[in-house]
């Protein structure tokens, strides 16, 4: 039998699709923030084991808080968020994000102590963990497990494309199966899962994406973060880019595209992020000159236009 999901505005709030904003008031009564902290990893298609040059698109200090330096200690970077952030949001609870690059490639013994540390704040609640499919073991999940009795613990797994072919072309250097095998032996051990996709690429189809939507709704994912394929400086993609410029969507195109794949996704997947973003300075292109008010605003009208929202056209054979 086939289910279609029935819409039901109030279910997320003012929003028609399942925010990360919503989830978190629902589980904590309040306002909880991400302090991005940098440890200093790095990535084996960057360092030479699997690949060099790391993933074709990226340049992490294209969007890294002023606060983060690998050269401080956790709890330092820890301290100069929490003030930034309490003075910005006025909240007084956090979760701390590991987040350039992959921060769950190194020895367990390292992992402990860096997690630790970030732990041992009172007012953190959780710690979120950047890193790739390829960079997980038993042993290391199977301290995840452990921490995720005590604290909210997920794990981010960049996958930016479910197509090989995307893959190979901007160096990820590991392919769709063994994020499926990440994500099995993920969710055995009950840990939270989020999941990073690019949506953008210029050999890829409206098609496909909508595809991927249908695709990720099958898997055993509890959060999705989804980017707009940008161009920023010192990457090879903007190499590419301004020697022989390709196609970018355009402002219109991008919300169609995103109003579209939510439309087709599990409505049980949290969205924490619909657009990527870059420090002006660092951006090549597209140049929509919007700030991310406006596209969340601009996006809500789309729904409220096209009188969707997220599941609409989700089925499953339950």
């Amino acid at each position: 039998m086939v289910i279609m999901a029935k819409k039901n505005k109030k279910r997320f709030g003012i929003e028609r699709y399942n925010s990360f904003r919503n989830y978190l008031q629902k589980r904590y009564g309040e306002r909880i923030q991400k302090i991005t902290v940098d440890a200093g990893f790095t990535c084996p298609n960057r360092d030479g084991t699997i690949a060099f040059g790391g993933c074709t698109y990226c340049n992490n200090k294209s969007f890294n808080p002023v606060y983060n330096n690998p050269t401080k200690s956790i709890s330092k970077q820890i301290e100069e968020g929490m003030i930034f952030l309490k003075k910005r949001y006025k909240t007084d609870k956090f979760f701390v994000y590991f987040q350039p690059y992959s921060n769950t490639y190194a020895p367990i013994d390292t992992l402990q102590r860096l997690y630790q540390e970030a732990l041992s704040f009172p007012n953190v609640v959780g710690i979120t963990i950047g890193t790739r499919p390829d960079c997980v073991d038993e042993e290391k999940l199977n301290y995840l497990r452990e921490l995720s009795k005590s604290f909210d613990i997920t794990i981010e797994y960049g996958l930016e494309s479910i197509y090989d072919d995307t893959l190979e072309r901007i160096n990820r250097g590991h392919d769709y199966q063994i994020f499926l095998n990440a994500l099995e032996i993920t969710k055995e051990k009950g840990i939270k899962i989020c999941t990073h996709l690019i949506l953008g690429f210029p050999w890829e189809t409206k098609k496909q994406w909508m595809q991927e939507a249908v695709s990720l709704s099958e898997l055993p994912i509890d959060f999705l973060k989804i980017h707009h394929l940008h161009i920023v400086k010192n990457t090879q993609l903007a190499k590419q880019y301004l020697e022989n410029p390709f196609r970018l969507l355009t402002y219109p195109e991008y919300l169609d595209v995103i109003v579209s794949f939510l439309e087709r996704l599990n409505p049980k997947i949290v969205i924490q992020r619909l657009f990527g973003e870059a420090v002006p300075n660092k951006l090549i292109a597209p140049q929509w000159r919007k700030s991310p008010s406006e596209i969340l605003h601009d996006l809500n009208d789309q729904f409220d236009k096209r009188n969707t929202w997220q599941g609409k056209y989700y089925t499953n054979f339950d």
